[in-house]
């Protein structure tokens, strides 16, 4: 573990539903189709939520070979919906609470103290909702050490320590880019090799869920899923109350 970094998100626990475990993975081709549609349309928000549906239908039939056909076309998405959004150059910086009427446009935001990752979170929910492109980054106070705390926040917290930006009060574009970047990167760090794959897999899904804008994150799933399926592996049935799996205390109990 490199200095001034947290603990490697994939040690913490990591609850993840499997409530969806009843579902069927039926409708994937017909969803899938309609999300390529919406791709060659350059429908970028209509396009990635079609590709989420149709990968939680395939995650909760143990259809590992669909989730690696899905997540290209979502990370496809992604990326396209991030590039319109760095066409602002300028950064937004967000410092007062959300509340409502409150304009979303599209560009470039820093959330910084006061404020925490819960409202930068949603922030990022509602430009989703509302369809528009944004980059949104969460910063914490700056530590002793003068590095810049960045987080991502959700059903798991990713974080990480940075240099902090040349000037605070207008970070550049390009400081933004590194920050979503470095996020992503502590995920794929702090993964263990050691770790089950299909726990690997609904790990990496909850820190995409929690930061979409890295596309190796996806790049690192596809292949985690591509294993599963060459092995024929499949969830077994939940074992712990509330239909949650607790990572933490599942390795405690092994």
């Amino acid at each position: 573990m490199s200095p001034g970094r947290d603990l490697p998100p994939s040690r913490r626990g990591v609850m993840i539903p499997l409530l969806m475990s009843k579902a069927r993975g039926d409708g994937i081709p017909e969803t899938m189709e309609r999300a390529e549609q919406s791709l060659r349309r350059r429908s970028w928000f209509e396009a990635e939520r079609l590709a989420l549906k149709a990968l939680a239908m395939a995650r909760a039939a143990d259809d590992f070979d669909a989730m690696a056909r899905i997540l290209l076309p979502l990370q496809e998405a992604r990326r396209q919906r991030l590039e319109q959004a760095f066409e602002h150059k300028k950064v937004r910086i967000l410092r007062d609470p959300i509340v409502e009427p409150f304009e979303v446009t599209p560009g470039l935001y820093l959330v910084e103290p006061p404020l925490v990752g819960i409202e930068a979170r949603r922030l990022r929910l509602l430009a989703l909702e509302r369809e528009v492109p944004v980059a949104v980054v969460c910063r914490e106070p700056l530590t002793k050490v003068n590095t810049c705390p960045v987080v991502a926040i959700g059903t798991v917290t990713i974080r990480v320590r940075i240099d902090p930006p040349k000037r605070p009060t207008a970070p550049s574009a390009e400081w933004m880019a590194g920050a979503l970047e470095q996020l992503g990167d502590a995920v794929i760090a702090g993964l263990d090799p050691q770790q089950d794959l299909l726990r690997r897999i609904d790990y990496l899904l909850a820190c995409l869920e929690v930061h979409p804008d890295h596309e190796k994150l996806h790049q690192v799933l596809h292949d985690s899923c591509r294993e599963a399926a060459r092995r024929g592996l499949r969830t077994p049935a939940p074992s712990t109350p509330g239909g949650f799996v607790d990572e933490e205390s599942a390795d405690e109990e092994s």
